[in-house]
């Protein structure tokens, strides 16, 4: 079949990711579904495709996989993640034999934008912002500098206005970069660096740079441990208090055959796992080392390191981030799942960064260096705009330059896609493949005389994770155990055993990692038997649903002699 090839030139509006989605849905009808997952704040559709080979089983039949992206505006990298993902998936159906084992026995929910109102007014206008485009958590904007185009070049830069009270100086080294002024220092020229823009209400005087607006943040909207403005920035009036984020739970509270995600967002080229509130101690012993095998895979698959945002990624010491979507999905679903920060400037740069909070705070001028010299190098010198004169209509004379954020720091240049989404599909692919996954190994119905028949099911569990998925998702109950059912046509009556009945999980290769839990000997399997009574001929069906890990069955024709399946 012949389709568009992925476009990595440029990130998609809001037009072009539907119309993107929608062809994938007309040329590949039998593998992609697309629907309406419900209304943005504005007013505009969010999408969600769902992907799995339908002639082999309806998606909830089977165990799923969730995907999101774009939780945050600005971060449209991981837009372009989940778009190729898809791409991948539907092209190389009968051509790569992972793509195609998922498609056949598996399901994989992406959302390719969940901010899409705030994706479209950061690609078609100069501003930046959390998520949403709803006033928060004022109605109105404050006073304050607001962050303006105020000289037209379509971008929003920084202001460096001399002063001698200023922190900042001009870099002996590089004309372009500002350095900090020395603690001890006098006596030479000194600049204090504000955002681009004017000031709302000003008096004539003093600067204090306003909140944005727009400072809904939906990765802190979720229940788990949410907390207020107060305490946490951007959560929301209430928890899911966002359409965006109440129709993403709403779905993944009635689908419940997921057992793990990632969730694609944009800095520093890490995965980070959960929790973000809690040191490791707080895990489920079995689960922590799980989360870390997977990790591992996810770091020899994408160069990423794999890291605990609470142990590696805290902006703060004393402070922790509270109601974001992994600890959320891990926690109250006992999913295994990522938050990936896709693109980082730094490393792209070739800088060696530790620990990226720490670099973030405070690092060498060497690697500021670095970075404009991979700029003029990789980048034909457009990342940096040099600083130019400027009569500020409030604040007289001041210069207007600096980073590009939005082409160097808030997302990949399209030059680097390629390979960010290609490492990244191979990890989400490797991920969802370790689902647990119900088969059926053997059938009979052996002969006993008197038209009795012995009755027995083999159930194997083929996956890594068990069907339970996590330790986690058994202590919240979040799992159904495994339903059996057997139908008997008119004529043909049960003798012994439950015509319908509740098994238990399964394990998968999951516990036999460690030489601790290797020893477990054929707990992935078991056995279900019954004694029934009817003429030759009849035919009896058998049906059994893993909640997570998918629902298998057959019939058995009822024969004076021993039948396998």
């Amino acid at each position: 079949m012949k389709v568009n090839k992925f476009d990595f030139s440029h990130y998609y509006t809001y037009a072009e990711l539907v119309d993107y989605l929608t062809q994938m849905a007309e040329d590949y009808p039998k593998l992609i579904d697309l629907q309406v997952l419900g209304k943005s704040y504005a007013g505009r559709d969010i999408w969600l495709v769902t992907l799995t080979n339908q002639v082999t089983g309806s998606p909830l039949t089977k165990p799923g996989y969730w995907i999101d992206a774009n939780t945050h505006a600005a971060e449209v990298t991981g837009s372009a993640v989940a778009c190729y993902t898809i791409y991948y998936l539907l092209t190389q159906y009968h051509r790569d034999p992972q793509a195609t084992n998922l498609l056949d026995n598996y399901t994989v929910y992406v959302l390719p934008r969940l901010a899409i109102d705030g994706a479209e007014k950061y690609l078609t206008t100069p501003y930046w912002l959390r998520s949403s485009v709803r006033p928060y958590p004022y109605p109105e904007k404050q006073d304050g500098l607001h962050w303006e185009d105020i000289n037209g070049d379509g971008l929003i830069l920084l202001m460096r206005i001399q002063d001698e009270c200023g922190a900042w100086k001009v870099s002996e080294e590089d004309p372009r970069l500002m350095v900090d002024r020395e603690p001890e220092e006098f006596g030479g020229t000194y600049y204090t660096l504000l955002p681009e823009g004017f000031i709302h209400n000003y008096d004539g005087k003093n600067i204090k740079v306003a909140p944005r607006l727009e400072g809904m943040d939906f990765n802190r909207n979720y229940p788990y441990l949410w907390m207020p403005e107060g305490v946490q920035k951007g959560a929301g009036d209430l928890p899911l208090s966002e359409s965006e984020t109440r129709s993403e739970a709403e779905f993944w509270q009635s689908h419940r055959n997921i057992n793990g995600f990632i969730s694609y967002h944009t800095h520093c080229a890490l995965i980070l796992r959960p929790y973000s509130t809690h040191p490791d101690e707080h895990f489920p012993v079995e689960d922590l080392e799980i989360y870390k095998l997977i990790g591992e895979k996810g770091s020899k698959l994408t160069g990423y390191e794999c890291v605990s945002v609470y142990h590696d990624f805290r902006r703060h010491p004393q402070q922790v981030t509270n109601g974001g979507m992994d600890d959320y999905g891990y926690d109250h679903f006992g999913w295994f799942g990522f938050t990936i920060e896709l693109w980082d400037a730094p490393t792209a740069a070739g800088v060696n960064k530790g620990k990226h909070i720490d670099w973030s705070r405070r690092h060498p001028v060497a690697d500021d260096l670095k970075l404009l010299q991979w700029n003029d190098q990789k980048l034909a010198g457009k990342g940096f705009i040099n600083w130019e004169p400027f009569n500020h209509p409030q604040l007289g004379e001041v210069e207007i330059g600096g980073w590009d954020d939005k082409l160097v720091w808030d997302n990949a240049p399209p030059e680097y896609l390629p390979d960010i989404c290609n490492r990244q599909c191979r990890f989400a692919i490797a991920h969802a493949l370790m689902s647990p996954r119900l088969v059926l190994g053997r059938a009979d119905a052996i002969y006993q005389g008197s038209d009795i028949y012995h009755v027995m099911i083999q159930l194997e569990n083929q996956g890594f994770l068990p069907t339970y998925t996590s330790q986690k998702a058994l202590e919240r109950g979040a799992v159904k155990p495994i339903e059996v059912n057997l139908s008997l046509p008119s004529g043909v009556s049960l003798v012994s055993g439950q015509l319908k009945q509740n098994i238990n999980h399964l394990e998968g290769r999951s516990n036999k990692v460690t030489k601790l839990w290797a020893k477990q000997g054929t707990d992935y399997r078991c056995h279900v038997e019954w004694v029934i009574k009817g003429a030759s001929g009849s035919e009896i069906e058998i049906t059994a649903v893993g909640e997570r890990s998918g629902m298998v069955s057959c019939r058995l024709r009822l024969e004076p002699s021993k039948v396998k399946l």
